[in-house]
């Protein structure tokens, strides 16, 4: 098997091109970043000496980056699932909320998580408070874009969603999504629907006591 996926199932960006991957049947190999898999973690740190997780490789060729990996995919092993248009314009908007996704959502998201795994004295109240923020205002943006819309960028599923399903996820964990914003809840409702994604959420429940939080008892 040609396509090796160095990956967590519990990571967000990891979950994000398992997506992609579940979307189209495509075949891989997944090579679980864990402690006890240290012929994986070695071989990873090779490839990629930052060591930020997943990291595609095809044959000799490693690809680094979820957006990156999702349309090396695309073009290097498609599938009958086209997630990026193959219309510029709408290529365009896919990538954009894409990114806004990965940087609006995701990394605030983040910041409370991480700064809950540092010591009590070096903890960053102001910037927890700020992602929290950050959060809010990006769900009302998310709830008035998202009216009249099934999936992010229309009506069909695409890198946007691959990049939304882990990051609301997580997100509403960490600051849940007001019941005002009816719209965004409900997508994040598809998105949970969706059997790619079902799928990785699931491959991802034995992992739950690892979240700094404390993983709520739903989804």
């Amino acid at each position: 098997m040609s396509l090796q996926l160095f990956a967590h199932p519990f990571s967000s960006y990891c979950q994000k091109v398992l997506i992609a991957l579940y979307e189209n049947d495509t075949p891989f190999r997944l090579r679980l970043l864990s402690a006890e898999n240290a012929e994986a973690l070695a071989e990873f740190q090779r490839l990629w000496p930052l060591q930020r997780f997943p990291l595609l490789l095809d044959g000799e060729r490693a690809v680094m980056e979820s957006s990156i990996i999702i349309e090396y995919l695309q073009r290097h092993h498609a599938g009958p699932v086209r997630l990026i248009p193959d219309a510029p314009d709408a290529a365009l908007e896919v990538r954009m909320l894409d990114r806004f996704f990965d940087l609006y959502v995701m990394t605030p998201a983040q910041k409370p998580v991480l700064d809950r795994l540092r010591p009590e004295d070096q903890r960053d109240r102001f910037g927890v408070e700020e992602a929290r923020a950050l959060l809010q205002r990006s769900y009302a943006w998310l709830n008035d874009r998202l009216a009249g819309h099934t999936w992010a960028a229309g009506d069909e599923f695409s890198l946007a969603d691959c990049a939304a399903a882990p990051a609301l996820f997580y997100a509403d964990w960490v600051h849940p999504i007001d019941g005002t914003f009816g719209h965004l809840r409900s997508y994040r409702s598809r998105l949970l629907d969706r059997p790619s994604f079902a799928r990785a959420v699931d491959e991802a429940r034995p992992y739950r006591p690892l979240f700094p939080l404390g993983a709520p008892d739903r989804d």
